[in-house]
């Protein structure tokens, strides 16, 4: 075993081991008694409901990794995507800097079936990208039609979200007029990447969209449950965390999530509605992504690259190379 492979695997075991600590460390902070209480506030069926728009969050996720695939050149089977891409990020939500930790999961199963390093790495960027594209559109909708809890909790005049909104807008709207535009590649550092074409470029800010409202849906259902909060209230303290999170680089998001929450809804945002969100999005796949990872180990362990699936043709010239 090369001296790098050992590097790799100390770091995805000490990952997984430091993302059972902060989950400890969640719920460290509040009394079973606290907790229990305030859970048992929540409804059942908002509780459900919370999962089902968990399930749909992640089920977009997976088409991020089936289009990135596309986009590189070396298409997998759906399954294949899914596996990799639910594996990655439940793994990677906990640990923070998703695009590393998620994409070392990534690195793990996409090598194994085909892929170089390179082209991981164009799949990691897709991701990525689609991520920020879908955070952007759902953000200047917040922005454009929820102004008031935007401009206090930014602390900016009235008006001030319109023009927020309409800036943040433009990032997708722009994506999508280079995606049908631009032919030459963009260099980014030492690698060449080209754009997506249009009918991906469209479908990444669909999808990156709809994942971010699923997930706001998710928050909620549970806070709902205690206090008179709207869907668009909740979206709007979401993305605003999310954003928080970004810049603070903190692991699964700790304690930004919540202060967030709390100053965007300090009526709606109860330890019960936050802790049960944490289950629900966070440890939840967790506790099915460690299993689906171990198991795969296992099976597909060997680290022997595979071919592509016998159902695939043979790909076409990658539409990015690295200079």
């Amino acid at each position: 075993m090369s001296a790098r492979r050992v590097i790799f695997n100390f770091l995805l075991v000490f990952g997984l081991l430091l993302a059972a600590y902060l989950l400890y460390r969640v719920f460290s902070r509040y009394t079973f008694d606290e907790v229990l209480q305030s859970v048992r506030q929540i409804s059942s069926w908002r509780l459900v409901s919370g999962v089902a728009f968990c399930a749909l969050s992640y089920l977009c996720l997976t088409g991020f990794d089936w289009m990135a695939l596309q986009y590189v050149g070396r298409p997998l089977t759906y399954p294949k995507a899914a596996v990799a891409s639910f594996t990655a990020l439940a793994i990677g939500h906990n640990l923070g800097v998703a695009a590393l930790s998620s994409g070392a999961v990534r690195y793990r199963y996409y090598t194994r079936w085909g892929l170089n390093a390179e082209e991981v790495a164009k799949v990691v960027l897709f991701c990525g990208v689609t991520v920020m594209l879908g955070l952007s559109a759902l953000g200047s909708i917040v922005c454009l039609i929820n102004p008031t809890d935007v401009s206090k909790l930014l602390g900016v005049n009235a008006g001030d979200p319109l023009w927020i909104g309409l800036g943040v807008l433009s990032l997708p709207v722009t994506y999508v007029v280079l995606s049908a535009t631009v032919r030459s590649p963009l260099q980014l550092w030492k690698w060449r990447f080209a754009m997506p074409n249009t009918s991906l470029a469209i479908g990444q800010i669909v999808i990156g969209t709809l994942n971010f409202s699923f997930v706001a849906a998710c928050l909620h259902q549970v806070l709902a449950s205690e206090a008179p909060v709207s869907f668009v209230q909740s979206a709007t303290a979401f993305v605003l965390a999310n954003v928080a999170i970004l810049v603070a680089h903190v692991p699964g998001g700790l304690g930004v999530l919540e202060a967030t929450v709390t100053t965007v809804l300090p009526g709606a945002a109860s330890i019960g509605g936050l802790v049960a969100f944490r289950v629900i999005y966070f440890l939840l796949p967790l506790l099915l992504g460690l299993p689906v990872f171990a198991i795969s180990e296992l099976i597909i362990g060997s680290g022997k690259k595979t071919h592509l699936d016998k159902g695939s043709k043979k790909p076409p010239q990658p539409q990015a190379q690295l200079l």
